[in-house]
């Protein structure tokens, strides 16, 4: 980790964790010894927390998160979360019985790992899953949700008894760190997969499932799997989900878009792969999912830089994955408007193969990097990936007054590239975590 992921952090916590920083300045290193050295110091806390789900994959984690704890919560249980990265605040990876962690709190917790590491090799990413282990075994619950932070095999999180596991659709990205090709991500992604604990996923690429099932024949697990196992389908305004303990008839889920069908299905079938106790009303929490940045329609203070009648949208998708689903979305939903993209993207991430299938959508594209970005790509990559598609916008907010300066008739803007990005931009438009 280079020193410039600590403008990610701020307040107490982040001073605590600039100096924990300096222990092991590498971006990320996926190994789990310096973690399980830390956790035997500190009494093993991730051996006494609440029953948990993992959730890992490449895209839909964060939203299939939201989608079980909605339905926890709706079942008027105390659900802990754990979620990365964060868009505004490192509070928000931490939520503790339906609330965000408190910044002293957490501060304090974070103070007290750096004692027991006492100068000790460890990563931000180690630090803060310890944290959640501490903070989820503090408060008492019903249920905790892991996300992963990088594939799963070796991820600090992977080191938790879960009571099921949950895999979200599996495609090309972190390469340098996951591998190449998508039977090696795949492989990653697979070793969440516990000893005779439940594992759920979605229908995917056929070699994935094979090493899905592999893995899980391997471990003794057993798998369900979309299409096969379980099912939901959109047929008319409502869902249908199916499995075999039977059917539910449910309303569309907060969030937008096909894919979130797939996840709220996922979040479904994955909470009725384990033994708890779902009273019938719960599954209804769908309904009120929330998840920022996620095709999430803006209307604080940038919308002041629209013109009249026009929409702006946010979604931090960033892979070429991402970009399909997008352009699906766009195709099948947005074809009222002129759609203008406004584009800030990590400088790690295949820009090419994100932005390929959204460029024939577009009215136009502007290629943009915040001040406070995180390892935001140079513009003029950007451009060069869109095939010079793509302006150059400087800031969100200068390729806003562009457009409102040009079009004079409704139109839409979806901005978009990466979490980053979104957070920022977010942070400008007034938005809180709550």
């Amino acid at each position: 980790m280079n020193s410039s992921i600590l403008t990610e952090f701020s307040g107490r916590s982040g001073q605590i964790l600039e100096r924990l920083n300096q222990l092991y300045p590498a971006l990320i290193d996926l190994s789990l010894d310096r973690l399980k050295r830390l956790l035997k110091d500190l009494g093993n806390p991730e051996q006494r927390l609440p029953p948990t789900i993992h959730v890992a994959g490449t895209n839909g984690k964060g939203s299939t998160c939201a989608f079980l704890r909605a339905i926890g919560e709706k079942a008027g249980w105390k659900v802990h979360v754990s979620t990365s990265p964060h868009l505004i605040d490192v509070t928000e990876r931490f939520r503790i019985a339906g609330k965000l962690i408190d910044e002293n709190e957490l501060s304090e917790t974070l103070s007290y790992i750096e004692q027991i590491n006492n100068q000790q090799p460890i990563t931000i990413f180690e630090i803060l899953t310890v944290a959640a282990f501490l903070l989820f075994t503090k408060h008492p619950a019903d249920l905790a949700i892991i996300e992963v932070g990088l594939g799963g095999r070796f991820d600090a999180t992977n080191i938790i008894n879960p009571i099921a596991s949950a895999i979200t659709s599996i495609s090309m990205d972190h390469e340098a760190f996951l591998g190449n090709s998508l039977t090696l991500i795949a492989k990653e992604k697979a070793g969440i997969i516990k000893k005779f604990t439940p594992v759920i996923t979605y229908n995917q690429n056929f070699e994935i499932l094979k090493i899905l099932r592999n893995e899980a024949k391997n471990q003794h697990a057993p798998i369900f799997i979309q299409g096969k196992d379980w099912d939901i389908q959109l047929l008319g305004h409502d869902l249908h989900y199916k499995d075999a303990k039977g059917n539910l008839n449910l309303p569309l889920p907060n969030l937008i878009g096909s894919h979130q069908i797939k996840n709220a299905g996922l979040a479904i079938a994955t909470l009725r792969a384990t033994n708890l106790n779902i009273p019938e009303p719960a599954w209804q929490g769908i309904t009120e999912a929330q998840w920022p940045a996620r095709l999430q329609r803006l209307y604080g203070k940038l919308t002041h830089y629209l013109s009249p009648n026009s929409e702006l949208w946010l979604d931090g998708g960033h892979n070429a994955d991402a970009g399909q689903i997008l352009a699906r979305f766009v195709q099948k939903e947005w074809q009222d408007k002129p759609l203008h993209l406004i584009v800030g993207m990590k400088n790690n991430k295949n820009s090419d193969a994100f932005l390929a299938p959204l460029i024939p959508l577009s009215t136009s594209i502007q290629a943009v990097a915040e001040p406070d970005q995180h390892l935001a790509m140079p513009i003029e990559h950007i451009i060069h990936a869109s095939k010079n598609h793509a302006l150059s916008g400087g800031t969100v907010q200068n390729a806003l007054r562009y457009l409102q300066n040009k079009e004079n008739k409704p139109y839409r803007v979806l901005i978009c590239g990466s979490l980053y990005l979104a957070g920022s931009v977010l942070k400008q438009n007034g938005w809180k975590p709550n």
